[in-house]
């Protein structure tokens, strides 16, 4: 069952998300999971069996456009639709907050999250997104 996480989950998030190659060095993903899970308009779902986590996905919106990061599904759970079954989930709770629009980066060199997405119906967005460390 998918279930919002909360911040005593921090660790098997960032762990998770470590493993399947979503954090870098200069994003502190923990920080990135406190923020989301105290934050008015973001949650973190997650997907847990036996007390492991084997899937998450952090899903918060700006009042318009809402937006999913750190997507990521245990190896060994992999090939069961629990990223389907995640992303539905991400896009229901944008859905009940009235959001019209879902989306989200994808590196252009994780060619099979790519295939992934295709499949779930989703297409590439004519944009190129900018941005700059506010913290350093």
């Amino acid at each position: 069952m998918i279930a919002p996480l909360g911040a005593g989950d921090v660790d098997d998030a960032v762990a998770l998300w470590t493993h399947a190659g979503l954090t870098r060095p200069w994003n502190d993903a923990a920080g990135d999971f406190l923020r989301a899970v105290g934050g008015p308009s973001s949650v973190v779902l997650g997907i847990r069996a036996d007390g492991e986590l084997l899937g998450s996905a952090m899903v918060g919106h700006d009042g318009h456009r809402g937006w999913v990061y750190y997507l990521a599904v245990a190896d060994a759970a992999r090939g069961r639709g629990l990223g389907k079954q995640l992303m539905q989930a991400a896009e229901a709770w944008l859905v009940e907050r009235g959001l019209p629009k879902i989306q989200f980066m994808v590196r252009t060199d994780n060619t099979a999250v790519l295939d992934f997405y295709d499949h779930l119906g989703y297409a590439r967005q004519d944009v190129l997104v900018l941005g700059r460390r506010l913290d350093s």
